[in-house]
């Protein structure tokens, strides 16, 4: 009997681009059981203190096991097991490393998913996190000073220090994306907004993607709606933009999200319970934005594993 391989999602983005904010969501929809995530950012070849000694950034690919992470995409894919590496981002050393079997779906997170065209034809479905530079900032610095130890001042030093090797490694990699998802805040505020913030997303024609026209209301006297959905570009290249503002009230997300569900027939398995939840300092707050977000990447996993 032939085994089924595993159905593969990439999602990359700079750090603290909320990669994993996206993937929890995505994990509780196609359901927990069905679900591995895995970190690429954990394959550094080298140590924080010998980092420091080579000057190399840990953004650089020569300071990643390219080859090996490759290797693993495709184990993985194929429903193999791999011994994965630990990254310790507390310590800056390695653990040990933990044996992973590849359920039905595989999350892989990270900086340099997309680094190398092998490493991208892994992938069923590619999204990028691109942010509002400002709002990526804020991100980083509530994160690794809540949970990896550092001082604000640390967090903005490392920044500046891997701004050049980011603009050369990690964004680049936008291009090869299927879905860019594009967080940013809504005209005249400075400060973040949380669950308020607007979503762009530009869906490339690489996958085919539901068609929300049929949702979108087009009347002129309607002066400021929450979804628009039109044709663009992107790099020079024909895209459908989606855009979904933060003032979105919940009836219409659930009704987008029900027109999502509808186009997979036998979809009785999943669930948006919980999801576009993220954390606010200990405040669990919700985002109908990143819950469509996070739907419509699963939408899309999901049909991949029909056609199989």
């Amino acid at each position: 009997m032939r085994r089924s391989r595993s159905i593969m999602l990439g999602i990359v983005g700079d750090s603290g681009t909320g990669k994993t904010t996206i993937s929890q969501g995505i994990q509780k929809i196609l359901g927990m059981d069905r679900v591995t995530n895995i970190c690429s950012d954990d394959y550094h070849r080298y140590n924080r203190c010998e980092r420091k000694e080579k000057n190399i950034s840990a953004l650089h690919p020569d300071c990643n096991y390219i080859d090996i992470m490759q290797s693993h995409f495709y184990q993985l894919r194929r429903g193999d097991a791999i011994l994965k590496p630990n990254y310790n981002h507390s310590t800056g050393d390695f653990d040990a490393p933990t044996y992973i079997a590849p359920k039905e779906f595989v999350i892989v997170e990270g900086l340099l998913g997309f680094s190398t065209k092998k490493m991208r034809d892994a992938f069923d479905v590619k999204i990028y996190l691109d942010p509002e530079e400002e709002l990526r900032i804020i991100w980083k610095i509530k994160r690794d000073t809540g949970k990896r130890g550092y001082t604000r001042e640390q967090v903005i030093e490392s920044l500046n220090r891997r701004t050049e090797v980011s603009s050369r490694y990690i964004r680049p990699q936008r291009q090869y994306a299927d879905i860019v998802c594009n967080f940013y805040r809504p005209e005249g505020h400075e400060e973040e907004t949380g669950g308020h913030l607007n979503n762009k997303l530009i869906l490339r024609p690489t996958i085919q993607h539901p068609d929300f026209s049929e949702f979108i209301d087009e009347r002129p006297e309607v002066k400021e709606r929450c979804l628009s959905f039109q044709l663009g570009r992107d790099s020079g290249q024909p895209v459908d933009i989606l855009e979904i503002t933060g003032k979105i009230k919940q009836i219409t997300a659930e009704t987008l999200m029900d027109i999502i569900m509808d186009y997979l027939p036998g979809a009785d398995g999943l669930t948006t319970d919980g999801i576009g939840e993220y954390f606010d300092g200990k405040e669990t707050q919700i985002s109908y934005p990143l819950a469509i977000t996070q739907l419509l990447t699963s939408y899309h996993l999901y049909k991949v594993k029909m056609n199989l």
